[in-house]
């Protein structure tokens, strides 16, 4: 008589085998199937509540958007000196509702799915393979945001002593703008500026020490989009760059400074704005005239405002008639320079004399020329008047 030796192996692999038999018969039950429907229907009744409810909220935060264009949103405008529109704004936000409101809800649905196939006994493989998934994405997700806290928090120190450098530069300057503060041979008129261009390279250099640390610096898309700004730059930077340096040249040089009266290419006006890429001029009319840096710097700037700043000077204004011969010289003579000391704004530092600088075939050419005091080289309108 033979005996069947059965090793401990199989006999592990007959008993799982044994127990899979079992499971299979016990979950393709009626009631398995009656349970699993039960709890299907349960799962779906929660569901169709959980969307009549979301609409239902959806709906009352729109509603609830729309009629705050005419109160808070009105208020922030003001707020904000009407830089935020209320029309704008309620768009903006109901758009970001709409976008959450269907994020949520398709969110939702997916979670449902492997939910519901899993109350089944053919379709729980379906589930358990995307439950996987779902916790597979989440785990990837939580590995990254762990892997970037450290990248987040070098970025958020060179933030912090970047904010602290500037701030630093920026008292620095301006104590030196008002005066409080002198460095032999750094006008005052430079200190704005210069703090302008500090912050700009440390704005620059910051972004470059946090370059490598932003999550995603070394893909491809970063790297295309990289690639395109370079390019752009590249392509526009010629005119630019003219301009900016031009503007320094114009800031380091001394020609102008906000609040002078110039004269740039038959243009008279008050410098309103000196800035990187353009100078603007109020003229006596009160049109504000832009004038790019790179035509200033290649014109002859007349400045009324530098003589009586930096010598303690008047400047001098000339105003030229002409008489018949038939006039006696002295008695012109005696008119002009009684119109010179009528005028408004004329100072006796520079007494007001006449010449008479040609004779022509039928009349005489006499010219008064007189100083101005600084009230009327802040407004040379007044002067002209001579």
């Amino acid at each position: 008589m033979l005996r069947c030796c059965v090793t401990a192996p199989e006999r592990v692999h007959r008993d799982s085998l044994r127990q899979a038999l079992a499971d299979y018969r016990r979950s393709h039950t009626a009631g398995a199937w009656a349970r699993g429907t039960a709890l299907a229907l349960l799962v779906l009744g929660f569901y169709v509540l959980w969307v009549r409810l979301q609409r239902r909220l959806h709906n009352r935060l729109r509603t609830w958007i729309g009629a705050q264009e005419a109160g808070l949103f009105a208020e922030v405008q003001q707020r904000s000196g009407h830089l935020l529109d209320p029309v704008q704004l309620r768009a903006s936000l109901q758009l970001l509702l709409q976008v959450l409101h269907w994020a949520l809800l398709l969110l939702i649905s997916y979670l449902l799915i492997p939910l519901l196939l899993g109350f089944f006994p053919p379709t729980q493989g379906i589930a358990e393979g995307l439950r996987g998934q779902i916790l597979a994405l989440v785990g990837r997700l939580l590995a990254a945001i762990v892997a970037t806290i450290p990248n987040l928090v070098s970025i958020l120190v060179i933030l912090v002593i970047a904010v602290l450098v500037n701030r630093c530069s920026h008292a620095w300057f301006q104590a030196i703008d008002r005066g409080r503060i002198r460095i032999p041979g750094f006008y005052q008129e430079w200190a704005l500026p210069t703090a302008r261009l500090a912050t700009i390279l440390i704005i620059l250099a910051s972004v470059v020490l946090a370059y490598p640390y932003i999550p995603g610096s070394s893909s491809k898309a970063f790297q295309g989009a990289g690639l395109l700004l370079g390019v752009l730059a590249a392509l526009g930077s010629s005119a630019i760059a003219t301009n900016i340096i031009s503007g320094l040249m114009l800031i380091y040089t001394r020609a102008f400074r906000e609040g002078d009266r110039v004269e740039i290419n038959g243009t008279i006006g008050v410098v309103q704005d000196r800035a990187l890429l353009v100078t603007r001029l109020q003229t006596p009319r009160n049109e504000l005239v832009s004038i790019p840096n790179a035509t200033v710097i290649a014109a002859s700037i007349l400045n009324y405002s530098f003589s009586r700043r930096e010598i303690a000077r008047p400047v001098a204004l000339a105003t030229t008639i002409t008489i018949g011969y038939d006039v006696p010289w002295r008695r012109v003579h005696e008119l002009m320079l009684a119109a010179a000391h009528s005028v408004e704004g004329i100072t006796d530092e520079l007494r007001p004399y006449v010449i008479q600088t040609s004779l022509n075939d039928f009349h005489i050419s006499c010219q008064a020329t007189s100083g101005i005091g600084p009230p009327a080289t802040r407004n040379l309108a007044h002067s002209v008047r001579l």
